[in-house]
């Protein structure tokens, strides 16, 4: 009996297959995370058409920074499956300037949580 090596051709093939598939659901899960900030954002926007007090405008700010991050994640794997325009995701989803102007933007971190720029050095002498 003779060893045949394995084809490699098509071990590739199903590599790129599967890349392929979880590029693919990562879109589709990245893309319901930017629906999901969006329409919390619409939603508050609903409930607080009157002037919100100062605690209503720092959830709302909070809601914009979120759905900034969200479309930038979004984005961000839509260039990464080759998907280069995105002016049609501000279209399609409806995206408010605001919210593609903190796009890339982290949400700001809790008062406790906050994560250092750099980490500290202690002085050298």
């Amino acid at each position: 009996m003779q060893y045949k090596p394995p084809n490699r051709s098509a071990s590739a093939h199903l590599i790129e297959t599967e890349i392929i598939a979880e590029q693919a659901s990562a879109l589709g899960r990245l893309g319901r995370g930017l629906e999901t900030a969006l329409q919390a954002l619409r939603d508050f926007d609903a409930a607080h058409a009157a002037a919100p007090s100062d605690a209503g405008r720092r959830h709302r700010a909070a809601l914009v920074a979120e759905a900034g991050y969200a479309l930038w994640l979004f984005v961000v794997q839509r260039e990464a499956c080759g998907l280069r325009d995105s002016r049609a995701v501000m279209r399609d989803y409806t995206v408010p300037t605001e919210v593609h102007v903190r796009m890339g933007l982290p949400p700001p971190q809790p008062q406790g949580k906050r994560r250092r720029s750099s980490p500290s050095r202690p002085d050298r002498p």
